[in-house]
């Protein structure tokens, strides 16, 4: 018989198990109907099960049914499966939509199916692949011949090997009637995929010359059935998502006009599709008039032609994400379609009909035609989620001001008091917001006031907020590096809400993050440990210098930092928090995952070996079989145990 989950456990069950959703709407050609994916997290079988729905009822039973597409007529849909008999591989599926039949099988592919896109003429599917190595269909790995890697970024967290199994691009027929074409083969990686009208040809993004990964450009391509490839940019930009125009002329697509840098704030671009090696001084900005990103932290999508002249996108403002009408020609600002304390998760259009997935601290995502919300897919256990109160404190240099945001406990009484936990997101460039985010749910479910903010670095807001702590010798902008104004703009955070609301208790605060906010753990664990009662750093960055050889995107670092370590090794030592490793009195929680890739398991174990030597109070905990990506997509069950940890944790050193 198995026992009772403890308090802290029942508490993320019930935030994890039963988890329902909306996400990839997609619009019928005629506008009459949108398709979309729902996904439910079952807790007892550790997994998140998705089928495809139309009209407020599921069309498919499958248990793990994705990526709904339109026929060009509206009669058929496709979805992407695994219904295969061999394990891994994925299914790409047609159903009529309009009269009976069966579903029909297209193809199976051995290592997944993205970005499946039905022809104008309706005869063919194109989508991406990667297209594996022989080495792969050995028995196991004692049979497989070694590597030779030649490529940075060679390896990506969740993915693992890539440069041995390339994302290409296929076409097969939608008949089913064939076996897929290749139409990239080699060693170049490909992502996004939109036709011309005339399905002669299909347009993509990718890295297809030999210093893509030095110099980190990404161009769009156009390539013709017929096996011609055009370069449509000009190797100066670092683009993706291509989206056609109706009329055939120009490709609309998101991604920073400068590869050497990071961060960015993406505008949406256009280009002539009867032109190549367009640089970035000949396309057009139409999304200018909002220095924001159109790469939202969340969700997000391709740009969407309205028709010839307009297009949709989606970016963030301050913690928002919502849709924009834009001008192809970029000659007026874009206009919101969506407005409010809001989340776009995905969105659709076609017909006359916009259908959006939109999500807020009180509501997962919900399909959303033309305004008006369709769907009501939340689970009960959802349904008395904590709302947000967001707020502003200047920045401790009166430069500028940071949006924060504090969640309080159930049953909250103004006239108690209460622990804090000081939440710091990962990225730097990402942003907290108004979407369902379980981690402040849980926090606050606990008994905690949650507080979190978007210092300097974060997204969402203009260019040089975004770019303030990047390298102070960058060519593109000279900020102060990581560990400076942001980790002031985090504590002015703190202070900020501890004076505007009394009911917190500054004399238990805890801080936690991950990613880049475990690296802000460790370096305010020494460098404010008076300030804080416990900090739990996960998943975290510890050293620099290090990262630029451990973690699958190393070297890439420079975009942000401006140097390499080699070119300035004492500027990555002095910004890396190991150093301050004496100075930590604060008790440390260390989380970590066996296969991430980001952030190597290296980080957690140098800054552990330390803190033990030093007889300082640490617990280290080691996730088996999960990646960077373990608080959000890890599996259910290693989810609830996380969150079991951290709350205990904090419980016992907050009180």
């Amino acid at each position: 018989m198995n026992e009772p989950a403890s308090e802290h456990a029942q508490i993320a069950i019930d935030l994890i198990d039963g988890r329902t959703q909306v996400a990839q709407p997609a619009v019928s050609p005629d506008g009459s109907r949108v398709a979309f994916v729902v996904a439910t997290t079952d807790y007892k079988k550790n997994k998140t099960f998705t089928k495809i729905w139309i009209d407020g009822r599921p069309v498919t039973g499958g248990d793990f049914d994705s990526s709904p597409f339109w026929s060009p007529d509206g009669s058929s849909l496709g979805f992407v499966s695994r219904r295969s008999q061999e394990k891994g591989e994925s299914t790409l599926h047609v159903i009529p939509v309009d009269g009976p039949g069966e579903t029909r099988t297209i193809c199976s592919m051995p290592d997944g199916i993205s970005s499946p896109v039905w022809s104008p003429d309706g005869r063919s599917i194109a989508f991406t692949s990667r297209t594996r190595h022989e080495r792969y269909e050995a028995e196991d790995v004692s049979f497989q011949s070694p590597r030779k890697v030649e490529r940075f970024v060679s390896r990506l967290n969740g993915e693992n090997w890539t440069f041995d199994r390339p994302s290409h691009v296929y076409v097969v027929s939608a008949l089913g009637t064939g076996t897929p074409r290749n139409l990239t083969p080699g060693e170049w990686q490909h992502s996004g995929i939109d036709w011309v009208p005339d399905s002669s040809a299909i347009v993509t993004s990718a890295q297809r010359h030999e210093t893509w990964d030095r110099d980190w450009a990404e161009d769009i391509y156009q390539i013709g059935l017929d096996g011609e490839i055009h370069r449509i940019t000009a190797g100066d930009g670092t683009f993706g998502r291509p989206s056609v125009s109706p009329d055939g002329t120009r490709v609309a697509f998101i991604g920073a006009t400068d590869n050497r840098t990071y961060p960015f704030n993406d505008p949406v671009l256009v280009a002539s599709l009867g032109e190549t090696e367009q640089a970035v001084s000949d396309l057009t900005v139409a999304s200018a008039g909002l220095d924001r990103t159109f790469t939202p932290t969340i969700g997000g999508s391709s740009p969407i032609w309205l028709n010839d002249s307009e297009l949709l996108a989606v970016a963030e403002d301050r913690g928002d994400t919502n849709l924009y009408r834009l001008q192809a020609d970029g000659s007026s600002a874009p206009v919101a379609v969506t407005a409010g304390r809001l989340s776009v998760l995905g969105a659709s259009a076609a017909g006359g009909t916009i259908a959006t997935a939109q999500t807020t601290a009180t509501r997962l995502g919900e399909l959303f035609v033309d305004g008006e919300q369709r769907t009501s897919v939340t689970s009960p256990s959802t349904a008395n989620l904590l709302e947000w109160e967001k707020f502003a404190v200047p920045t401790a240099d009166g430069t500028d001001e940071i949006d924060g945001w504090i969640m309080r406990p159930p049953n909250f009484d103004p006239n108690n008091s209460y622990p804090v936990l000081l939440n710091v997101h990962g990225g730097p460039f990402t942003q907290y917001g108004e979407y369902f985010f379980d981690e402040a749910q849980m926090q606050a479910a606990a008994g905690f006031v949650v507080i979190m903010g978007n210092p300097r670095g974060s997204s969402g807001r203009h260019t040089y907020w975004g770019q303030a702590i990047m390298g102070p010798a960058h060519h593109a902008y000279q900020g102060t590096g990581w560990g400076a104004v942001d980790v002031d703009d985090v504590m002015s955070t703190l202070d900020g809400a501890l004076e505007r609301f009394p009911f917190c208790d500054r004399d238990r605060v805890g801080m936690l993050g991950g990613s880049y906010g475990g690296y802000m753990a460790t370096w305010l664990a020494g460098t404010h440990s008076d300030r804080f009662k416990g900090i739990c750093s996960e998943r975290a960055v510890n050293n620099l210098t290090a990262l630029e050889w451990e973690s699958d995107i190393a070297t890439l670092f420079t975009l942000e930092h401006g140097v390499s370590h080699l070119d300035d090794p004492e500027f990555y030592a002095e910004r890396s928090p190991i150093r301050f490793v004496d100075d930590i009195e604060t008790p440390m929680l260390l989380i970590h995952s066996e296969e991430d890739w980001r952030c190597p398991i290296g980080q957690a174990e140098e800054l552990w070996v330390a803190l033990r030597l030093l007889n300082k109070e640490v617990d280290f905990y080691r996730f088996p079989g999960e990646n960077h990506e373990l608080s959000r997509n890890g599996s259910p069950i290693h989810r609830v145990q996380r969150a079991e940890i951290i709350l205990d944790w904090f419980k016992e050193k907050l009180g």
